[in-house]
């Protein structure tokens, strides 16, 4: 292959792993590395929106660059990839075949609708279940919601590349169908019909990145992945409260989450958990994110309903305990960590403390029933949010970069 050849044949392999949702570090590591199997000197430059390459051998020097949105998450596709990378390596794929092999990998379809579908209508029951919905009836009207607000972002993706307006219209669909509940009384005061769908479309993973990515001194990019799933969280608060506004219903700001046990707490966790991992991680995959996610869960609630702890106490245990045990289970098996990461912990991800933040910033906006009240529960729910992400994103990171650290300095003094 030629030296351009060889740039594109890196270029397409970042490519897929940064659009597709593998942390920064990871796809630029794997990428150099690739370029020192096929003799080059390849240096990758992500930025949001494109990813860069320079790249040289004894031959010359080339800079080449591709445009690349990391707004996906199909980590079937970066598992894929990374095994075409260690084949390649090992001398069992020609570089011919790997450019066929990316090719096809970056092409491949998403997750049937049906098992999108499900995913997404289990994972909002599932994680009603956590905040205390008590009978089959919102349950089945949750399931309906999500499942329906599944099939629109498909039919949207078909019509429209805007990325925000699939969780928009899915978001308003659990709104409409939520003020529904509430008017023929199918639903209670924590609105758990209307919240629970818009849950499974809090995009977790790129605040994981985005801390990740700061964490390592990417800030631009860092910066613009939080910009990004911030966005998309506003774009799900606007569908959600118009869609309860159309019927004339309010979301409360200070209603908590009712207490649940711990055997129903931690199964409703194992069941958001496989959902989102059904349609975005291979089969080979979950049985990791299931397992220490549910261990997680459960020491969650130990942490506060046994020990006393606050929420964000109990999520940075949970969190910590699940970056310790699947960083050196991501580095040994090489899957993905910001796949099966993020998925052990996609149930604690504080979506309804958002939702109701920017109700009551609706609320105050509209002036009609500011209270100071109203004011401190915005702010609470608001404060309670960022803590609850911050202690995530600390739990999961913190292992994962000493760990990886420590990793490091091994294989250097073997070397």
């Amino acid at each position: 292959m030629t030296l351009a050849q060889r740039c594109n044949l890196v270029l397409a392999f970042a490519r897929v792993l940064y659009v597709n949702g593998q942390a920064t570090e990871q796809a630029v590591a794997a990428a150099e590395q690739l370029g020192r199997m096929l003799g080059l000197r390849a240096k990758v430059m992500p930025r949001w929106g494109e990813l860069r390459l320079q790249s040289e051998d004894e031959n010359g020097r080339v800079i080449a660059e591709v445009a690349a949105d990391p707004t996906g998450v199909d980590m079937d596709r970066v598992a894929s990839a990374a095994r075409t990378i260690e084949e390649l390596g090992a001398g069992r794929l020609a570089p011919p075949a790997a450019a066929e092999a990316i090719a096809a990998i970056s092409q491949a379809p998403p997750a049937p609708i049906w098992l999108f579908t499900l995913a997404a209508g289990a994972g909002a029951v599932g994680l009603a279940v956590i905040f205390g919905v008590e009978h089959p009836v919102p349950a089945a009207l949750i399931f309906v919601s999500a499942a329906a607000g599944a099939i629109l972002r498909r039919d949207v993706a078909h019509l429209s590349a805007n990325v925000f307006l699939q969780p928009f219209c899915a978001a308003l669909v659990a709104g409409v169908i939520g003020g529904l509940a509430v008017r023929y009384q199918l639903s209670s005061s924590l609105r758990l019909v209307a919240v629970s769908p818009c849950m499974v479309l809090v995009p977790g993973p790129h605040v994981l990145n985005g801390a990740l990515d700061l964490i390592n001194g990417r800030i631009h990019l860092g910066a613009a992945r939080l910009i990004y799933a911030g966005l998309v969280i506003v774009a799900i608060s606007t569908g959600l409260l118009l869609g309860l506004a159309l019927l004339g219903v309010s979301l409360p700001v200070d209603q908590a989450g009712r207490a649940v046990p711990l055997w129903q707490d931690v199964i409703a966790a194992g069941v958001a958990i496989a959902a989102y991992s059904f349609f975005s991680t291979p089969p080979n995959m979950l049985l990791w994110p299931m397992t220490v996610g549910m261990l997680a869960h459960a020491l969650r609630w130990v942490a506060i309903t046994v020990l006393g702890f606050g929420a964000a106490i109990g999520t940075l245990l949970a969190c910590l305990v699940v970056g310790l045990i699947l960083t050196p289970v991501a580095r040994r098996r090489h899957m993905p960590f910001a796949a099966i990461g993020f998925a052990s912990v996609v149930s604690m991800l504080p979506g309804v403390l958002l939702f109701r933040m920017a109700s009551g910033l609706v609320q105050i906006a509209g002036g009609a029933q500011t209270s100071l009240e109203l004011i401190s529960a915005t702010i609470a729910d608001g404060m309670s949010a960022l803590i609850s992400i911050l202690a995530m994103s600390l739990g999961l990171i913190t292992p994962k970069l000493v760990i990886d650290d420590l990793s490091e300095r091994a294989t250097q003094v073997k070397s």
